[in-house]
């Protein structure tokens, strides 16, 4: 038995998730209730049809515009694993921009470069440059590898009350059991 076929309606909602992944605001923008858009877009991103044509689509993107998954874990572990030391020579000078290795260039988030002049008008002569960095936010780059490689969530397990844990345990496999057999499985859909 084939698929169905996604309606106008339910392809704009694709359209419009790839834009900014935000379901209720693509089904609003795709046409559907702004009161009930947060429960159509769980529905909708729970079709397998739905799921298929946004992966088909999100790797269609990929492939145009070279942005994977792993470019942008790359680009995150270049900011989070930046070195500043890298920015100047062994003197202690600043690095030209032209200089800088792809690694530490991808950290710079903004550059100023300002004329330095000495003295005033026919007396002034130019000495050189000052340049500024900006780099970007080393601290949200590192929080964004935490969460991709699940290091909170281990964390987290590590600050549970082992007796809750116990408990909750024994909750699902021997209450569980009993109320199952009584017919109370509310969970049931």
């Amino acid at each position: 038995m084939g698929r169905r076929k996604l309606t106008l309606k339910q392809e704009r909602f694709v359209d419009e998730y790839l834009i900014d992944l935000n379901g209720t605001q693509s089904a609003i923008r795709a046409g559907y209730s702004a009161k009930t858009a947060g429960q159509i877009a769980e529905k909708l991103l729970r079709k397998a049809e739905i799921r298929e044509l946004l992966a088909a689509r999100m790797k269609e993107r990929g492939d145009r515009t070279a942005v994977t998954a792993d470019r942008v874990l790359l680009e995150a572990a270049r900011l989070a694993l930046f070195d500043p030391r890298r920015l100047f020579n062994d003197d202690g000078s600043p690095k030209g921009i032209h200089e800088l290795d792809d690694d530490t260039a991808a950290a710079v988030s903004g550059i100023e470069v300002l004329e330095q002049f000495e003295g005033s008008g026919k007396d002034r002569v130019f000495v050189g440059y000052l340049k500024k960095y900006r780099v970007a936010d080393k601290n949200s780059a590192l929080e964004k590898l935490f969460k991709h490689h699940g290091l909170y969530e281990r964390d987290n397990k590590q600050k549970t009350d082992p007796l809750s844990e116990l408990l909750k345990g024994l909750t699902g496999n021997v209450f569980g059991a009993g109320a199952a057999a009584a017919g109370g499985d509310e969970d049931e859909d």
